[in-house]
């Protein structure tokens, strides 16, 4: 209990003392999971979204490989990153490992599924009936989705911060591809990891203290849009 009192204090201390390394950390871990889930949601919504609405051949088989790439072992993923990026990799000559790029990209494959895999679900729990209804009213195509895009928003919010939680708290990959180097590529994760193996536990515990309250922040910004968008909804069908 006393070290972990001890790191607490060293995480107000950290924080408050203005520490140039931490805060340089801080900045690069939200830079890079920020991008990550942004360019994840770009790439994960209108997927879930696209292979939700229609019927195709081979759907099936595309659903589940986006269901196992919900599960996709991180580390997998940057080894994957790894293995293009490599000096003697397809992209090798790109020179992107152990930057913050490579770190990003193995970030946006890990996320990508996830968020498409939720909006995929949120889309199949749609009412059909609301689908044949716009379509008895004239709908088009586009209004059609966009009508269905505006009915699933709210669990597409959840896809998000699940995305951004699979990320944020990541470690393998992200050590893989970016080598967890002071004042280029170490983010809060591997920053805890390398003082566990220095054996400075009240810095690690201090470090994840600032990433839970990190991960809070973002989380609590993201759950009020959802309620303020679901207070908006339940104003639209209560009158």
């Amino acid at each position: 209990m006393e070290l972990i009192f001890e790191g607490i204090k060293e995480a107000f201390i950290l924080i408050f003392s203005g520490d140039k390394v931490i805060f340089e950390i801080l900045l690069l871990t939200v830079r890079v999971s920020g991008i990550a889930v942004i360019a994840s949601m770009f790439l994960g919504i209108p997927l879930g979204f696209i292979v939700g609405l229609n019927s195709f051949s081979g759907k099936r088989i595309l659903v589940s490989i986006i269901n196992t790439g919900m599960g996709l072992p991180p580390i997998a993923a940057g080894l994957f990153i790894a293995l293009l990026f490599w000096r003697s990799g397809p992209l090798g000559f790109l020179s992107m490992m152990y930057t913050p790029t490579a770190m990003i990209i193995a970030q946006v494959v890990i996320a990508t599924p996830i968020i498409a895999g939720i909006t995929l679900a949120a889309v199949g729990q749609i009412n059909p009936k609301l689908k044949l209804q716009a379509i008895s009213l004239g709908a088009g195509r586009m209004q059609m989705s966009w009508l269905i895009f505006k009915e699933a928003k709210l669990p597409a919010l959840s896809a998000i911060m699940a995305g951004f939680g699979g990320i944020i708290s990541e470690v393998g990959a992200v050590m893989m591809v970016g080598g967890n180097i002071k004042g280029s590529t170490r983010v809060l994760t591997t920053a805890a990891l390398q003082m566990v193996r220095m054996g400075e536990f009240a810095t690690a515990i201090a470090l994840v203290i600032i990433l839970l309250v990190l991960v809070f922040i973002i989380n609590l910004i993201l759950t009020l849009i959802q309620q303020k968008e679901k207070e908006k909804w339940q104003i639209k069908y209560w009158k």
